[in-house]
């Protein structure tokens, strides 16, 4: 799939680091390798080489290049969370798309393989956390300061709140899946976690009508 003005470099690497996802999460970081890559991508190892120095370097790309991608999905859903969206639900929709993007089954394995990885390349899963998760705090606290500005929400700690909602949405089923190997859950049942998981955050930091 061509992009509009995308280079011909931007495109290979762009078709490499997809090719490289898919080896890594099939086979695991030991187990690809530049040559299977390679062939995914339809391009010679030599080709690999040049755009990506060696494989912890490209996986080092596919790792913040996820990261990038899922923080990019979130800050475009909290910006949209207007006083009108909110009242309609709208803080309903943005949990059941985080956890959404979140228990995504590509995702959490290669969550596993930064976390097999983290003793021998720690600055790449330190990287992941502040350009994903610590992003996605970032942009949820500054929507919740909004919220709280325009007396939707109550937070003395804007960035505190926004850890409280992703811990409960996240804590069980995000372990579940990473201790079990899959995420069992169906679509409905994370809907119902994300559901209640706002109820019980707006019982704290919801604002009761006089």
């Amino acid at each position: 799939m061509k992009i509009d003005g995308e280079t011909r470099s931007a495109r290979k690497d762009r078709e490499i680091i997809q090719a490289a996802t898919a080896a890594f999460i099939s086979k695991g970081y030991d187990g690809t390798s530049m040559e299977e890559i390679a062939t995914k991508a339809g391009a010679s190892k030599q080709t690999v080489y040049k755009h990506f120095t060696d494989k912890e370097t490209l996986f080092g790309e596919v790792v913040l290049s996820t990261a990038s991608q899922v923080n990019d999905i979130i800050e475009s859903v909290t910006t949209l969370l207007s006083e009108a969206i909110f009242m309609e639900g709208g803080l309903q929709q943005l949990a059941r798309r985080l956890i959404a993007v979140l228990m995504d089954e590509e995702l959490l394995k290669l969550r596993r393989l930064i976390i097999a990885n983290a003793d021998r390349m720690p600055q790449l899963g330190r990287a992941w956390y502040e350009k994903g998760f610590e992003r996605m705090l970032a942009s949820t606290a500054s929507c919740f300061q909004k919220l709280t500005n325009r007396g939707l929400i109550q937070t003395g700690d804007p960035y505190l709140a926004a850890s409280h909602l992703f811990g409960m949405l996240l804590w069980i089923p995000m372990n579940e899946a990473m201790f079990t190997g899959s995420n069992r859950r169906s679509k409905a049942e994370l809907e119902r976690h994300a559901d209640a998981s706002v109820e019980a955050f707006l019982a704290v930091y919801g604002v009761q009508p006089k």
